[in-house]
Protein backbone atom coordinates (compact mmCIF):
# COMPACT_ATOMS: atom_id res chain seq x y z
CA UNK A 1 0.00 0.00 0.00
CA UNK A 2 0.95 3.50 -0.59
CA UNK A 3 -0.19 6.31 1.15
CA UNK A 4 0.99 9.77 -0.22
CA UNK A 5 0.27 13.21 1.05
CA UNK A 6 1.59 15.68 -1.75
CA UNK A 7 1.69 19.59 -1.87
CA UNK A 8 -0.39 21.03 -4.78
CA UNK A 9 0.03 25.00 -4.30
CA UNK A 10 2.53 25.59 -7.13
CA UNK A 11 2.06 24.53 -10.58
CA UNK A 12 5.29 22.60 -10.41
CA UNK A 13 3.80 20.76 -7.01
CA UNK A 14 1.07 19.80 -9.14
CA UNK A 15 2.97 18.70 -11.95
CA UNK A 16 4.96 16.23 -9.41
CA UNK A 17 2.04 14.72 -7.73
CA UNK A 18 -0.01 14.09 -11.81
CA UNK A 19 3.33 12.19 -12.72
CA UNK A 20 3.75 10.74 -9.65
CA UNK A 21 0.12 9.21 -9.44
CA UNK A 22 0.28 8.49 -13.01
CA UNK A 23 3.51 6.18 -12.44
CA UNK A 24 1.64 4.41 -9.70
CA UNK A 25 -1.08 3.60 -11.97
CA UNK A 26 1.67 2.64 -14.52
CA UNK A 27 2.91 0.53 -11.82
CA UNK A 28 -0.13 -1.71 -11.83
CA UNK A 29 -1.13 0.09 -8.65
CA UNK A 30 -5.25 0.88 -7.91
CA UNK A 31 -6.83 3.76 -6.01
CA UNK A 32 -9.01 2.35 -2.93
CA UNK A 33 -9.29 5.53 -1.67
CA UNK A 34 -8.42 9.57 -2.00
CA UNK A 35 -4.31 9.12 -1.93
CA UNK A 36 -4.47 5.53 -0.96
CA UNK A 37 -3.17 3.02 -3.44
CA UNK A 38 -2.67 -0.68 -3.57
CA UNK A 39 -0.87 -3.69 -5.74
CA UNK A 40 -1.14 -7.02 -5.09
CA UNK A 41 2.68 -8.86 -4.96
CA UNK A 42 3.35 -12.78 -4.86
CA UNK A 43 5.87 -12.50 -2.59
CA UNK A 44 7.32 -10.62 -0.29
CA UNK A 45 10.67 -10.09 -1.97
CA UNK A 46 8.31 -8.90 -4.94
CA UNK A 47 7.16 -6.51 -2.97
CA UNK A 48 10.04 -4.82 -1.93
CA UNK A 49 11.55 -4.96 -5.49
CA UNK A 50 7.87 -2.87 -6.39
CA UNK A 51 8.89 -0.27 -3.02
CA UNK A 52 12.25 0.66 -4.20
CA UNK A 53 10.75 1.60 -7.80
CA UNK A 54 8.37 3.66 -5.81
CA UNK A 55 11.46 4.76 -4.01
CA UNK A 56 12.83 5.99 -7.47
CA UNK A 57 10.05 8.13 -8.30
CA UNK A 58 8.87 9.68 -5.51
CA UNK A 59 8.30 13.73 -5.27
CA UNK A 60 10.70 16.17 -3.54
CA UNK A 61 8.20 17.30 -1.40
CA UNK A 62 5.49 15.93 0.68
CA UNK A 63 4.80 12.63 2.54
CA UNK A 64 4.73 8.98 0.79
CA UNK A 65 4.34 5.85 2.60
CA UNK A 66 4.37 2.10 2.24
CA UNK A 67 2.92 -0.70 4.50
CA UNK A 68 3.42 -4.40 3.10
CA UNK A 69 0.28 -6.28 4.22
CA UNK A 70 -0.68 -9.93 3.59
CA UNK A 71 -3.84 -10.77 1.65
CA UNK A 72 -4.90 -12.06 4.61
CA UNK A 73 -4.54 -8.97 6.70
CA UNK A 74 -5.63 -6.61 3.99
CA UNK A 75 -8.77 -9.02 3.29
CA UNK A 76 -9.39 -8.32 7.20
CA UNK A 77 -10.24 -4.28 6.54
CA UNK A 78 -13.42 -3.07 8.14
CA UNK A 79 -15.73 -0.68 7.09
CA UNK A 80 -16.87 1.78 9.89
CA UNK A 81 -18.63 3.83 7.66
CA UNK A 82 -19.63 3.34 3.72
CA UNK A 83 -19.27 -0.37 2.11
CA UNK A 84 -17.26 -2.84 0.49
CA UNK A 85 -17.78 -2.84 -3.10
CA UNK A 86 -17.71 -6.45 -4.36
CA UNK A 87 -14.63 -6.67 -6.66
CA UNK A 88 -11.78 -8.53 -6.71
CA UNK A 89 -9.68 -6.54 -4.68
CA UNK A 90 -12.20 -7.32 -1.72
CA UNK A 91 -12.11 -11.19 -2.18
CA UNK A 92 -10.17 -13.38 0.20
CA UNK A 93 -9.51 -16.38 -2.59
CA UNK A 94 -5.92 -16.13 -2.82
CA UNK A 95 -3.27 -14.61 -5.18
CA UNK A 96 -5.44 -12.03 -7.60
CA UNK A 97 -2.80 -11.74 -11.04
CA UNK A 98 -3.55 -8.19 -12.58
Amino acid sequence: MIFFDLPTLTDSDRKNYRLFRKSLVEEGFLMIQESVYVRIATTHESAEFIENRIKSIVPPKGVVQSLIVTEKQYASIRFLVGESIDDFRNLDVGTVVI
